[in-house]
């Protein structure tokens, strides 16, 4: 797992409050800082392989386990 700055917690947010929420938390870190979520919402993986392209950020890790997802993008 790499490091990162801040960390969403989105459990049991279903589509599309996981994107709003880290799309806020984005907003308040630094360029080049890393988000972390942890979301429950299975579309939650295609909407933020989706969500990454469309702003520009960098999703650079998406990994599940336990039942839950986890992603970590980098704020271009």
């Amino acid at each position: 797992m790499a490091d990162f700055d801040q960390e969403l917690d989105a459990t049991g947010l279903n589509c599309p409050l996981p994107i709003l929420r880290a799309k806020k938390a984005l907003a308040t870190i630094e360029s080049s800082q890393v988000l972390r979520i942890i979301a429950t919402d299975p579309g939650s993986v295609k909407d933020f392989d989706a969500f990454a392209k469309q702003t520009g950020n960098t999703l650079m890790e998406s990994t599940e386990g336990d039942g839950k997802y986890y992603f970590l993008i980098k704020k271009k």
